[in-house]
């Protein structure tokens, strides 16, 4: 089994090769660009290269781990550990130019992620997480931020391709914005979660996201102190997650999803 401190080195180099691939491509003209699950989901050849980049990293120094990425589909290993990938979180601000996107790197074992890696090339910033390691930003360890009231919380979230989900979601903010002190929705669920392990954020909520999108930031979220709650799928709205200081979770849970607060 590899140690927790090479794994991160590997998220590293693999984050690394698909930032600067998108680096390359930022400043052409689209190709590729085509839809997924809705007309509003897009990928592109920069989300299909940016995987491929990664898929060289991992094929080189971690051939017998199994992988989930959001273009490649899964792959099984045999070593006990499997990649989670979103080579670009944020395919429609990468693809606008604007400059909000991220790569999402983390490994896993059957107690959750190992190790985590969010990276904004935009602005060089590189967000790391080892499961009883901490968070990173740099040198500076990451903790999140003393909760506020309800009513001062700035809160990120995200809308899903499935017009039907974002009538609800749209629903749910006229209820929500008047009680925060505002709301973000800034396109890459993966640098929010980072964010709020910054303390740039009080909390994030969002259902439609899929793992590659949450993973590494997940742990980064749990390492600096905060807490994660996984929303379970119903008949008529999509899995999701919701994060925030462990005194504040409650209340962002109650104000966005109603009644008691969903189990981890």
């Amino acid at each position: 089994m590899a140690l927790p401190e090479e794994l991160i080195e590997t998220a590293l180099r693999a984050a690394d090769a698909a930032a600067r691939e998108l680096l390359m491509r930022a400043d052409r003209p689209s190709s590729g660009v085509s839809t997924k699950s809705t007309d509003t989901d897009l990928v592109s050849d920069a989300d299909r290269a940016a995987e491929q980049a990664i898929d060289e990293v991992l094929d080189t120094e971690r051939p017998h781990d199994g992988r989930v990425a959001e273009e490649g589909g899964a792959l099984t290993g045999s070593s006990g550990l499997w990649w989670v990938i979103d080579p670009l979180d944020g395919t429609t601000n990468y693809l606008w130019g604007i400059p909000h996107w991220a790569v999402s790197v983390a490994v896993c074992d059957r107690d959750g992620p190992v190790a985590g890696v969010v990276m904004h090339p935009s602005s060089r910033e590189t967000f790391v997480a080892l499961r009883g390691g901490g968070a990173w930003l740099g040198t500076r360890r990451l903790q999140i931020s003393t909760p506020p009231e309800l009513g001062r919380a700035l809160v990120g979230t995200g809308f899903n391709y499935s017009a039907a989900e974002r009538h609800r979601q749209a629903e749910v903010l006229v209820r929500a914005l008047p009680q925060l002190r505002d709301v973000r929705r800034f396109g890459a669920a993966a640098l929010d979660l980072a964010w709020v392990a910054a303390g740039r954020l009080d909390a994030f909520i969002e259902r439609g996201v899929q793992q590659w999108d949450w993973m590494a930031g997940r742990l980064l979220v749990t390492e600096s102190g905060g807490e994660v709650v996984l929303l379970d799928a119903t008949d008529e709205r999509p899995a999701g997650i919701a994060v925030a200081h462990p005194e504040l979770v409650g209340a962002i849970l109650a104000l966005f999803e109603g009644g008691d607060p969903p189990g981890n």
